[in-house]
């Protein structure tokens, strides 16, 4: 018997649905089931953005559906974690018990997987760049006692490009992901998606974790939201966070 989740006659409207390029924009249309999507204008293959793999959890023929998915992007298993688990423990393991540190990266990496929902980049490389998006400030304190963005851009690439590679991550993911990192803070004329989801999340942590006593008034909170913010979903986010309403 086909799994029922599977078989499309048991399929909805919405089990087919078009999504962006994570990496040039063009609209690719995705079924539910598959993986993964190449997109025919730059070639990119990318990940289905509204996959859900709870049922792989427990199910027998889990290999079945999922044959096709990435090595190091399937679900959990008693032999071999997800990819977030283990980029999330080579955080832990790289700050060593700096609990401010990997809970900003826990935090920037929820953040974007809850504007992600809306915005449809690249979940995997999303989440990697918001676990590692800091990585490179322990470097810049050892080297130029300084973490200012400067540094952090020039010594995070090379310290993600190691964890990557240890966890074989595939390359073409892993130059995705260290670029992003190597400018995190400064956004470019034209940027990815994946780039501006990370840029918007970490900013909602900045600005939770840099409010003054007593916090900035609605008015400046707007202004930052409408200013510097660079998805739809980031701002409608940090409304909800900071509890503000939309001002016209």
């Amino acid at each position: 018997m086909k799994c029922p989740g599977q078989d499309s006659r048991y399929w909805s409207g919405n089990d087919i649905f078009e999504a962006k390029c994570a990496k040039c924009g063009n609209v690719l249309e995705f079924f539910k089931d598959d993986s993964t999507r190449p997109c025919p204008k730059c070639g990119y293959r990318m990940l289905n953005p509204h996959i859900n793999f709870g049922c792989a959890e427990y199910c027998p023929h889990a290999e079945q559906c999922l044959g096709s998915l990435p090595e190091g992007l399937r679900p959990n298993s008693a032999k071999k974690s997800s990819l977030k688990d283990r980029v999330l423990a080579a955080l832990e393991g790289y700050f060593q018990g700096d609990s401010r540190r990997v809970n900003h990266a826990k935090k920037v990496a929820d953040y974007a997987e809850q504007i992600n929902k809306y915005e449809q980049g690249d979940p995997a490389v999303i989440m990697a760049c918001g676990y590692l998006h800091d990585i490179g400030i322990k470097e810049a304190e050892r080297k130029f006692q300084s973490s200012s963005a400067k540094y952090q851009h020039q010594e995070g690439p090379p310290v993600a490009r190691q964890i990557l590679t240890e966890l074989a991550v595939e390359e073409e993911m892993i130059a995705e992901i260290c670029d992003i990192i190597g400018h995190h803070h400064h956004a470019r004329a034209e940027e990815t998606k994946n780039f501006k989801v990370l840029y918007d999340a970490d900013l909602i942590v900045n600005l939770q974790e840099e409010q003054p006593e007593g916090g900035r008034s609605v008015e400046k909170l707007n202004t930052i939201i409408n200013k510097s913010f660079l998805t739809e979903a980031g701002k409608n986010l940090a409304r909800e966070v900071f509890k503000i309403e939309v001002m016209l």
